[in-house]
Formats: structure tokens, C-alpha cells, sequence
């Protein structure tokens, strides 16, 4: 079974902590709602301390044209995701050598927050010395459930080919896609929440020579993956795309529909592997809000400490759309496991949709 062997976190060079969002709310929706006070409590109530942006925040203040927003993206995107790949194929933590660009099989690039062809993943190739030949799959339009999609589509790919290792490259500038002039319930709240961020995840077949590589004792085999639609929820979730760019669809029911939705789709997966949700000892969970994390530990059973790492990401960094899951990861997997420990990685995204992976963490080749 394919193996995470390393992952890599990038911050955006723009740290923004809370208080200062709260005033720029203010001040930009205080003629919209007459009860503003009252909803800038989002802001606070949210657990969200600090976030990073690729941006500074002048940025916000004024309006931006499609074209520029995207121009941005391509060339912030390319260069941080450069960045998060080494620091993935160097990571001393996970790793015992430093992997080189040329030692991987194929780059699955994930974003849903700006548009590239050719797509980013061509140019981090043009950047650092991949074989020509490594297969490339961008992957767009899955927002925050696309960090968990990539690892399951690696996941695919390593199966079918035992001997390959693959990258997986999660980048999103969500701050690039603020919109000004939109002073719906929406947008306030997406601007109390989302947030930029790169990261990067290593995944290796059962035969890949790079196994041998792993710095640690025990680390997590996928065992298992699952991707649930949800029909005709387009409306919870997603994008209106518009001339002035992207505008953000937002329903207030998501909670709800967590608390409802999940633990079939959760039981039907654990099951095939046979297990139960008592069993699993690290979840590994997309920090979509408070509210969303609170509706998981509803939805599941669980004590608060099982979404500890979550919420910490979310206190550090917002929720960065598809990168904030293997910002969990890599938090979950820097902590000590022990053989035989089971991890349940689950994101949400639109669609409306739900992806999910068992691992199980585990020592030698695997």
C-alpha cells in the first residue's frame, strides 16, 4: 500500500492576526449592516488568531480587475509552491536524505483559487530539475476537500504503479480573490476565515526504492479512500464566478449538513476495512471553522482532543482551503505513533462533497 513519507507547510510572507481583519471589517461593511458590532463577532468567535496572506493589507483596500487578482496567483503560487516542494524533499524530520526533483514519477497540483494554463505544475518543473518525463496532473475546482483528494488520487496512482513516487502540491491565495465592493453575509464571513497557504506531501508505492529513505519508525499507509457527492448541493459551497473575479459561496447550513452527513460516509469506509470509529487514534480533519470542527466531534462522538491539531491550524492559519488538511497531516505525523495506530483524514469541499482516507501507521516496507 502507498506511504506518506514526508510533508512541507509554506506561509505566505504576510502574517495578519485577527485584530486587525476585524478592524478592516469594520470599517468596510459598518454601512452595510446596522448590526455590525454584532457580526463582527464572527471575527473573535471563530478561534482563528493569526493568518497569512501573499499580499500586504493595503492590498485589500482597493478594487482589482480578474486579470491582475490572476496574474498574481500565477506567479505567487509557482514561486511558493517551489519552495514548499523543497522543503518537502528535504525534510530531515520524515526524512533521511534529501530526495532529489528527479527521483519523483509524477506532480498532482491542487488549487481552486486561481487559473493556469499551461498549469502551475509545469512551471515548478521549469523551476527545479524534474525529469521531463514525470507525468503531470493539475487538479482544480475541489476547494478545502482538495488536499485530501490529491492524497487519494496519489494514492491511485502509486497503486497502480508500486515502484513510482508521487508529490502532491496543494496551493491556494484565497486573500487574491477578496471582493471589495461585496458586502454580503458571505464575504464577511469569508473574510473573518479564509486565509493563503502551500503545502506539499510526499507519497511513495509499495516498491518505490524511496521507502528505504523514511527517517521514521512507523508511517502512515493508506489503506483506503473514499470520495461521497452529495447531488444537487451545488449552492452550499463554491465559486460565483463573475468579471470582476471570484465570489464566494458560502451556505450557513454547513455545519448542519456535517452534523447530519457524515458518520454513514465515515461507517461505510471504516467498515470496508474493517474498523470502527472507536478505533481510530488520530483524525486528521480539514479545520473548515469552528462550527465545522464542532459538528465533526457531533457527528462522530468525539472529546474535543481528537480535533487538537485542527483547531491549532486554525488558530495558527485559518482555513487556508485545499493546503489546511496536510497542514494537520504534518502536525498528526510529527507527533509519536506507535504500529498499528489508525488515522481518518476527512475533508469537505464543494460539490457538495466529502473525501476521506484511512491510514495506518506502520514501520519497514510497506
Amino acid at each position: 500500500m502507498p506511504t506518506i513519507l514526508s510533508v512541507s507547510t509554506y506561509d505566505p510572507p504576510h502574517p495578519l492576526k485577527q485584530e486587525q481583519t476585524v478592524e478592516f471589517a469594520r470599517e468596510l461593511f459598518a454601512e452595510s449592516f446596522s448590526d455590525i458590532e454584532r457580526l463582527l463577532n464572527v471575527f473573535a468567535n471563530g478561534e482563528i488568531e493569526k493568518r497569512h496572506f501573499s499580499v500586504p493589507l493595503e492590498w485589500f483596500q482597493t478594487s482589482h480587475r480578474l486579470g491582475e487578482r490572476n496574474d498574481l496567483f500565477i506567479e505567487k503560487a509557482t514561486d511558493y509552491s517551489v519552495e514548499a516542494v523543497k522543503s518537502c524533499l528535504a525534510n530531515g524530520h520524515f526524512l533521511s536524505r534529501t530526495i532529489a526533483p528527479e527521483e519523483i514519477d509524477a506532480i498532482i497540483f491542487v488549487s481552486s483559487s486561481g487559473m493556469a494554463t499551461p498549469s502551475i505544475d509545469a512551471r515548478i518543473m521549469n523551476k527545479l530539475p524534474f525529469r521531463p518525463e514525470t507525468k503531470r496532473l493539475p487538479i482544480w475546482g475541489l476547494g478545502c476537500a482538495g488536499g485530501a483528494a490529491g492524497l487519494s488520487r496519489a494514492y491511485d496512482y502509486c497503486l497502480a504503479h508500486p515502484k513510482t513516487a508521487v508529490l502532491v502540491v496543494c496551493a491556494e491565495l484565497c486573500g487574491l480573490t477578496f471582493q471589495k465592493e461585496d458586502q454580503s453575509k458571505s464575504n464577511l464571513i469569508g473574510t473573518s476565515l479564509f486565509a493563503d497557504g502551500v503545502a506539499c506531501a510526499l507519497v511513495a508505492g509499495q516498491a518505490s526504492p524511496l521507502l528505504a529513505d523514511a527517517a521514521q519508525a512507523y508511517r502512515p499507509v493508506i489503506r483506503a479512500t473514499q470520495s461521497v457527492l452529495m447531488p444537487d448541493s451545488e449552492d452550499v459551497m463554491g465559486w460565483d464566478v463573475r468579471d470582476n473575479g471570484l465570489n464566494v459561496i458560502f451556505s450557513r447550513h454547513i455545519p448542519t449538513l456535517v452534523a447530519q452527513w457524515l458518520k454513514p460516509n465515515v461507517e461505510e469506509l471504516l467498515h470496508q476495512e474493517g474498523k470502527e470509529i472507536g478505533e481510530i487514534n488520530a483524525f486528521i480533519a480539514h479545520p473548515g471553522g469552528k462550527k465545522v470542527l464542532e459538528a465533526y466531534e457531533k457527528a462522530l462522538g468525539f472529546p474535543e482532543e481528537m480535533t487538537m491539531l485542527s483547531r491549532k491550524v486554525l488558530k495558527e492559519h485559518g482555513n487556508m482551503s485545499s493546503p489546511t488538511v496536510l497542514y494537520v497531516l504534518k502536525e498528526s505525523m510529527e507527533e509519536t505513533h506507535k504500529h498499528g495506530d489508525v488515522g481518518l483524514v476527512a475533508a469537505l469541499g464543494p460539490g457538495f462533497c466529502s473525501e476521506m482516507l484511512v491510514l495506518e501507521w506502520a514501520g519497514g516496507l510497506h
